[in-house]
């Protein structure tokens, strides 16, 4: 039974640095905490840091969409005349008429 012994005082010690670590309380209590800790974080650090980002991504889709000289395409692109598709390679024979 020693080796019981000593996983069984492991365990407890593991424990006992998480709940210490954590600030010495346990139980519901230390949900609590927990859950209003994280709370206020979320209202005072995590929203107003994603509403800011999505502000300056609105700001930045006005900017482009009121800019003048923006590149703007206005040929289409010409197409690839190789059959394969391939930079190097056999082309395809051209289909044969009938005439």
């Amino acid at each position: 039974m020693v080796p019981a012994k000593g996983w069984s005082r492991r365990v407890g010690s593991a424990r006992s640095f998480v709940g210490n670590a954590l600030g010495g309380v346990r139980g519901w209590t230390n949900v609590a905490s927990w859950a209003v800790a994280g709370t206020l974080a979320y209202y005072l650090w995590v929203r107003p840091a994603r509403q800011l980002q999505k502000e300056q991504q609105e700001r930045a889709a006005l900017a482009a969409a009121s800019d003048p000289y923006r590149y703007v395409e206005k040929r289409k692109p010409i197409p690839d005349p190789q059959d394969t598709s391939l930079t190097y390679g056999k082309k395809k024979d051209p289909p044969k008429s009938d005439n």
